[in-house]
Order: structure tokens, then sequence, then C-alpha cells
């Protein structure tokens, strides 16, 4: 398909843009909807993250249009925006079927698990080595906030 050919269907290519984050981010969240449920909310968890970094490390370039911001003036429309959203509760839920519901440990876990896609994305494309810190990582993070809820319900 010629460039031209695509302005028949897109009237720019920020709309190009928005269109293939809001297809990537629904493919995500159907990959999120689409893991068994076990009776381990743990093991559910890392499922969960390990289907994120595996999503974020097959294709960077998407990796870098949803997580990044490479693009210079992109913003995507509230339509395609809503299924990230979607996507950023499933992984919500996650985390409260481990008794995790307060904010920061929400976002505490979206920087150490976009971190790991980091490292991966740009230290070793197609390898494993920080995809093999998953369950290290999630039982660091869960002992850590299983820690903090303790102490606050020790008061």
């Amino acid at each position: 398909m010629r460039a031209q050919s695509l302005y028949v269907y897109f009237p720019s290519k920020h709309a190009i843009y928005d269109a293939m984050f809001a297809a990537s981010n629904r493919e995500l969240l159907g990959r999120f909807t689409g893991l068994p449920s076990t009776v381990d909310p743990v093991e559910d968890l890392r499922a969960h993250a390990r289907t994120f970094l595996r999503f974020c490390v097959e294709d960077p370039v998407r990796y870098q249009l949803l997580f990044q911001r490479t693009i210079p003036g992109f913003r995507p429309s509230p339509e395609s925006y809503a299924p990230a959203v979607d996507a950023l509760e499933h992984t919500r839920g996650a985390l409260v079927a481990c008794g995790i519901s307060d904010s920061r440990a929400m976002d505490a876990w979206i920087a150490i698990i976009g971190g790991l896609a980091a490292q991966q994305a740009s230290n070793e494309p197609g390898g494993d080595r920080w995809l093999r810190l998953v369950d290290d990582v999630t039982d660091m993070y869960l002992a850590h906030y299983a820690a903090i809820h303790a102490r606050k319900a020790a008061r």
C-alpha cells in the first residue's frame, strides 16, 4: 500500500498511530482476559506479568508506541485509550486478588514490570534475561507490600 492510499482511510499519520494504539491495546486486553484463572492469585499475577512482558518484547515498535511516547505530538484519542484503561484495570484486578489495593502499590507494580520490559527490549532483544526475573520480582514485591499491610493492620 502506498502512503497516498493510506490517507483514503486515515486523515493523518496520528490517526494511523491512534488506530494502531487501539488495536494493540485490544490485543493486550484479549491476552489478559484469555488467561486461565487458577486458585492461586500469586501464580495468576505471575502469569499476567509474563503475558505483559512477552507482549512487549515480541514487537519492539508496538512496545514503543504503547509505552514509551516516542512519537512527538501523538496523544491517543479517548476511544483508542479506552482499551488501555481496561487492560490496566485487569492488572489492578490481579493485584487486588493478591491483597494489593493501594494506588502507590499499583504504581510500583507498573514501574517494576515496565522496567523489566524496558530492560529486555533495550538490552537483550530476542532474549529472556529480564523475563526470567518475573517470579523473583513478584515475590519481592508481594513480600514488601504484605509487610506494609501487616504494619498498618498492627496499628
